[in-house]
């Protein structure tokens, strides 16, 4: 089985730095491509930094993965296949989002290299590309394949009794939620609010840094007094306008968003990245705005359990959740992006729901309460209904065909793409480090 190896390359960019510390050398040419020591080093270090162990043969696997890869490349190029500028830098502003979260923010990734996130993209945006063009090209040569249900069953068959994996209890649901409404006496004192900090700061020559920790209501910046550093295209367009209006050093008035009322200071820019403070006030309801919503969910509560109207009914009646309200109130897990959850993505996604359906059957409905939506950032009250509970139990046909079908898919894939490998190792220049030519590879790279 091949090593899974589409690892994002920013988030290995410090580990190939401390490769770098050893003498390297060359070790495999593909073509005109050619594969470090170095490069073989910074995954180990990724290895070790995940808690995985180290055995003896896993240079070897690096390297026949490094290969496949540029044998995808090479081929890429020979067929002309073709990545867009926006799909690399969309690839590129994801990774550095992730190594982002873990170095501990943009500036302190940009210290680390001594360089901006611009001179970083600029850097990298060639080995980006390749490993598209080598994640197209695969998908290129598996694009065709389909699978009969006589495939499944026998893949299903064909597996040993001990070895069927064992399925763990998966849950969905649906909900009703009501959130206060925001009025434009709420909104008004919102505003009226930040208008008040913008003026002590201009005015009085408060500290913008500090009136941001005090009053902004964005959990991801204000404990850093405000400061955000990005780049034209992360933020929502109300937000970036009021940024590329300004100055360095200036603040913007006060404007909205979907998240409520902001203002700006911009401390940086290099072309597109920035690097600004802001704060963040959210309009918010009076006390008896959640009455009124906690009243209307009671009513639709009492109409559900007499049965004098439908779930369908009572989620277009009641509900004023976008996300949900168009999908007969069904709660998508975004990490599998199914229905279905699990307890460990539940735990980790929305732990409220678990403690509303512990113990309901499948079909109940949960009382109404208070619900905080942590993605929005606001408060409403919500009914849960749990729609169905599995089990845990042995993967069967019955119960789970979707998921047999995608391993049984990905085996034919994987046997497609090694016949694919085979028959291009004979037709590609392909060199070997000496230190490498006794790897017991999964493919014969060195046909004569």
């Amino acid at each position: 089985m091949r090593l899974a190896f589409l690892i994002s390359v920013l988030l290995s960019l410090s580990l190939s730095a401390k490769a770098q510390t050893t003498v390297d050398k060359i070790v495999a040419q593909i073509g005109d491509n050619v594969i470090l020591l170095s490069d073989i080093q910074a995954q180990k270090i990724q290895i070790l930094q995940a808690g995985l162990e180290l055995t003896p043969e896993k240079d070897c696997q690096i390297l026949e993965e490094l290969m496949y890869q540029n044998l995808l490349l090479n081929q890429a190029i020979l067929d002309s296949i073709e990545v867009s500028d926006a799909q690399v830098d969309a690839e590129m502003e994801q990774r550095i989002r992730v190594i982002e979260g873990q170095i501990g923010g943009r500036q302190k990734l940009e210290e680390f290299y001594g360089k901006t996130i611009g001179d970083i993209k600029r850097e990298f945006k060639t080995v980006i590309k390749d490993q598209l063009l080598s994640k197209e090209m695969e998908r290129t040569i598996t694009a065709n394949v389909s699978i009969t249900p006589r495939e499944v069953r026998r893949f299903y068959e064909n597996i040993p009794l001990d070895s069927i994996p064992l399925i763990s209890s998966q849950l969905s649901f649906q909900q009703i939620v009501q959130y206060p409404e925001i009025t434009t006496k709420d909104k008004e004192r919102a505003f009226n609010k930040l208008a008040d900090i913008r003026k002590k700061i201009i005015k009085n020559g408060k500290s913008f840094s500090t009136q941001a920790r005090i009053h902004s209501m964005d959990p991801g910046s204000a404990t850093e007094g405000g400061k955000i550093n990005a780049t034209r295209g992360m933020m929502v367009p109300q937000f970036e306008a009021a940024v590329f209006s300004l100055d360095k050093n200036g603040i913007s008035d006060v404007f909205e968003t979907s998240y409520g009322y902001h203002i700006v200071q911009l401390l940086d820019r290099k072309g597109d990245d920035y690097s600004c403070r802001h704060i963040l006030i959210i309009p918010e309801f009076e006390f008896e705005a959640i009455a009124v919503a906690e009243k209307k969910m009671d009513s639709c509560y009492q109409l559900l359990s007499s049965g004098e109207i439908s779930w369908e009914e009572a989620v277009t009646r009641f509900s004023n959740d976008e996300t949900t309200r168009q999908n007969n109130g069904t709660i998508t897990n975004p990490i599998s992006g199914d229905i279905m959850w699990s307890m460990e993505d539940l735990n980790q996604v929305d732990q409220q729901i678990y403690l509303l359906t512990n113990s309901l059957e499948k079909g109940d409905l949960s009382t109404p309460s208070l619900y905080t939506n942590m993605m929005e950032r606001k408060e409403g009250i919500r009914i849960v209904k749990l729609v169905d509970r599995t089990v845990a139990h042995r993967a069967n046909l019955k119960d789970d065909y979707a998921l047999i079908k995608s391993a049984a898919e990905s085996e034919k894939k994987q046997k497609i793409v090694s016949e694919w490998t085979t028959s291009k190792i004979g037709n590609a220049y392909i060199r070997l480090d000496e230190d490498y030519k006794n790897c017991n590879f999964s493919n014969n790279w060195l046909q004569m």
